[in-house]
Order: C-alpha cells, then structure tokens, then sequence
C-alpha cells in the first residue's frame, strides 16, 4: 500500500504527521471549508459570459489592468492563469450552489428572521440623575429644549456626540426593555423616562425600517444559511478526523 507524502523543504511528511500538524496549527479548519466548497460547486458550471465577467471583476478588485500587472500577481501568489480564473468564477459558483439549496426556501427563512432583521433609528438620553432625566423629559415635551440639544449636554453615553440618535440598527440588537418600548412606538412617540439597567433613559423612535427581501437581503440571507451550513460540514468533518489523529497517536 502507498503512503501518501509531502516534502517540505528537505524533510518529507506522511499523511498523518501533516494532519497532526494541520491540527496543532489550528489550520485544519480553513482546509476543511475549501474542500467543502470545492465539492458543492463541483456539479455546477459557468457559461462563457459568466467566465469573462468574473474575471474581468477579479481583475478590478485587485487592480490587475494590465498584463504585466497579472504576471506579477501570478508569480507573487505562486498560481497559474488557469488557477487565477478558477478563483475568479468561484464566487459564481458559490452562489449558483446557494440558489440551488436555498432558493425555495428563501421566502419562508425570511419570515423566520424578519423580527431580526428589521431596523430602527432611534434618539436616547440616558444618565443616573433621576431629577435630570424628569426635568429633561418635560423640556422636550413642552418643546422647550430640543432632544438632540439635550442628549448632546446631559446624556452620558456615546450617544451624546450624535444629538441622542442611534441607527439604523436592527430592533434585537438594543436592550430588550428598549426592543420593547421601540415595537410599541410610533415615529416621533416620546416615552417617559423609566430605569433600565442602572440608567434612567427617555427613548423616542425616529424611523422604523421593516426589512425587505430585495436582492441585496436574498444574497445577505443566503451567505448566512450557507455559511451556517459550512460549518455545520467542518464540525461533522473536524470529528472524523479527530478520530484518526487518535488512532494514529495510539
């Protein structure tokens, strides 16, 4: 039986000393996600037109205007032309490989997600100042003193160099008192102060955001269930090889 080996300078590796290795450098992993993806984009191809566009934007992105400049590039990065463009319509095929597994399944995942994916801008004041916080709050409610001019003197959280304002950010992401208090809201609604993990903040929503599944959120959602899937794959993956590392050592 051949054992399969790698030389590495002047010593030559086995298969098994170079999975060790890969292990002990934590490099396992990235090689994993690469076969992984070279194997569901195996089945899938690209047209002509394709090929000339993703190359043409590989170039872009790297600044490779001419044909000196992709010489260097090649010769830098130790690849051939044939290598470059196998990089260069790999995002092509990642995304034709998402569409087949996810398409379907996109309108329902959003649906699932919506509540995460919706953004709010809101203004907030916050201090630990009760008598401020009250005071403040019948300022702005009588119009007395704006919200941006009064978060930006007495509010004491980095809010205070925005005028109070914070967003657009998606509604899950602010304290869940605040996700709250910002559901229940209508723009332009002022709530009175109340304490909210050891701040006494008054909250107004300026702008509720709903997400839409336009193209830009399909390819967002569909980077994060493939990636999910990736790594669910390097997981189930990284066992088995846990298991022969074993062996090998025993």
């Amino acid at each position: 039986m051949t054992t399969q080996s790698l030389l590495v300078g002047s010593e030559m590796l086995q298969a098994d000393e170079l999975l060790s290795l890969l292990h002990r450098y934590q490099l396992l992993p990235q090689v994993l996600r690469a076969k992984v993806i070279d194997e569901a984009i195996a089945q899938f191809s690209c047209t002509e037109a394709e090929k000339e566009a993703a190359i043409a934007h590989f170039c872009q992105r790297y600044q490779l205007t001419s044909k000196e400049l992709q010489k260097a590039w090649l010769q830098q990065h130790h690849l051939t032309e044939a290598a470059m463009q196998e990089l260069a319509i790999r995002p092509v095929l990642i995304k034709k490989f998402q569409y087949a597994m996810w398409g379907k399944k996109l309108e329902s995942y959003f649906l699932q997600r919506k509540a995460d994916l919706d953004q709010v801008v809101y203004s907030m004041i916050r201090t630990q100042d009760e008598g401020l916080v009250q005071e403040l709050y019948f300022r702005i409610l009588e119009g007395e003193q704006s919200f941006a001019a009064a978060a930006q003197q007495y509010s004491q959280g980095p809010e205070s160099k925005t005028g109070g304002v914070l967003g657009p950010v998606p509604l899950s992401q602010p304290h869940p008192v605040i996700q709250k208090i910002l559901s229940a809201s209508q723009p332009g609604q002022l709530w009175e102060p109340r304490l909210i993990a050891d701040w006494f903040v008054i909250i107004r929503l300026e702008k509720f955001l709903p997400a839409q599944l336009d193209e830009t959120m399909q390819l967002w959602l569909l980077d994060e269930l493939f990636e999910s899937w990736i790594q669910t794959q390097i997981q189930t993956r990284l066992q088995s090889s846990n298991h022969c590392v074993e062996s090998v050592a025993a």
